[in-house]
């Protein structure tokens, strides 16, 4: 069996790779859902999604660390201040990946009603859809014709 041509190059300097420290873990993308869904605020988040106190510390602190998110201070008449999460535009740039991870398990793991959650165009209403067109504009119909190579970053092994 001959060798894969990927094996010829290293992936020391992998963007996946370097993405994934950043959104890798489960309650990082449940925090981003939260936040696209209009969830601002950690104790809103806290009640919604049961995530421990100190995991949802810990992930928002990586997410504003990492340019995603941004810390907005607010204040409640009679209370300190605290601070709501606000999407960056780093953060808005994860749309398209939010709404191919609600598609796959919306076709994959859905329960039998349907998902619980769509996104939709604004403008019209129309559930939203992700679709792979390359730099000349040619939409990708099958996923067999998407083909990785090394980019312009790519060393070899």
């Amino acid at each position: 069996m001959p060798t894969p041509p990927a094996l010829h190059w290293s992936v020391d300097n992998c963007t996946v790779e370097r993405a994934m420290s950043v959104l890798g873990e489960k309650w990082t993308l449940v925090v981003l859902r939260e936040v696209f869904t209009g969830i601002r605020r950690f104790d809103d988040m806290r009640v919604r999604t049961g995530i421990p106190r100190q995991v949802l510390t810990n992930r928002l602190s990586t997410l504003v660390e990492n340019g995603v998110l941004r810390r907005e201070p607010y204040r409640e008449p009679g209370s300190r201040v605290r601070h709501e999460y606000r999407l960056t535009p780093k953060g808005f740039d994860l749309y398209p990946v939010m709404i191919a991870l609600a598609e796959w398990g919306n076709r994959y793991l859905a329960d039998p009603e349907g998902p619980p959650i769509e996104y939709a165009h604004r403008d019209c209403g129309a559930e939203l859809h992700i679709n792979v067109a390359c730099a000349d504009g040619h939409t990708v119909e099958s996923k067999r014709e998407i083909h990785p190579r090394p980019g312009p970053g790519a060393h070899p092994r």
